[in-house]
């Protein structure tokens, strides 16, 4: 049986700024025990800053070489990430490519920890709160929810689909910080631990990448957390979360 190709690249964009980042914040810095929203997480919007990454990002992709454009574009379906997939392939001049919508690269479920921080957690939940600290924050998994390790299942999942299915393709992925992580995880062969350390570090619209092997034996990380098209069109960068 022939082996599977890899893709000549994945592009991982994390969704700009989103009204779900904005009340994280917020409620941090107030010491809130939820966040204030109104909406499902499938449903959350970006912020006018939001819009104004995704603008930018396609403007630093339409700036690119012919050879370094993407040729299929998979993105999560939630709210966020669809509105930045588009708004930078418009931007791009890219509208026509093919857009796969995958609930593989959706964001992780949080079950009963939906909206709440992480004093709330620990305020709503202290036994639980106690579990996570014991278990570990790649291995808990909150009721109704998802840990780490089920989100990296499905990563794994898709990832064998695109060797199989694009290989020599660019792939652009326009998707969340942790489904991002687990696919260093999967592809670097990260520890749980390691993978678990760059948790909030990832900023809106940034990038990492992964570009073929000269050998063809796999990828290799090209970027991670690159912000420069944002920093190249003063777009806003916002907090992490």
């Amino acid at each position: 049986m022939a082996r599977p190709g890899w893709p000549q690249a994945l592009w991982f964009v994390r969704h700009g700024e989103s009204r779900g980042n904005v009340a994280n914040t917020a409620a941090r810095e107030a010491r809130a025990l939820r966040l204030d929203i109104d909406v499902n997480d499938a449903l959350v919007e970006l912020t006018d800053n939001g819009v104004e990454q995704a603008v930018a990002f396609g403007k630093w992709l339409a700036d690119q070489p012919a050879e370094r454009m993407p040729t299929h574009v998979a993105v999560s379906p939630y709210q966020r990430t669809r509105e930045t997939a588009r708004l930078i392939l418009e931007t791009a001049g890219l509208a026509q490519l093919p857009v796969t919508v995958d609930e593989r690269v959706r964001d992780r479920e949080q079950g009963v920890l939906d909206r709440l921080t992480g004093a709330g957690f620990k305020s709503q939940f202290p036994d639980e709160a106690a579990r996570r600290d014991y278990v570990g924050k790649f291995w808990y998994r909150p009721s109704g929810g998802e840990s780490w390790a089920d989100v990296a299942m499905r990563v794994r999942a898709w990832l064998l689909e695109t060797r199989l299915t694009l290989p020599g393709e660019r792939v652009l992925v326009v998707t969340h910080d942790v489904p991002i992580l687990l696919a260093r995880y999967v592809l670097d062969g990260l520890t749980p631990d390691e993978a678990a350390s760059y948790s909030n570090q990832l900023r809106n619209c940034s990038l990492t990448s992964y570009e073929s092997r000269p050998d063809g034996m796999g990828m290799q990380l090209d970027a991670f957390n690159d912000t420069t098209a944002l920093r190249s069109d003063d777009a806003p960068l916002t907090a992490h979360g």
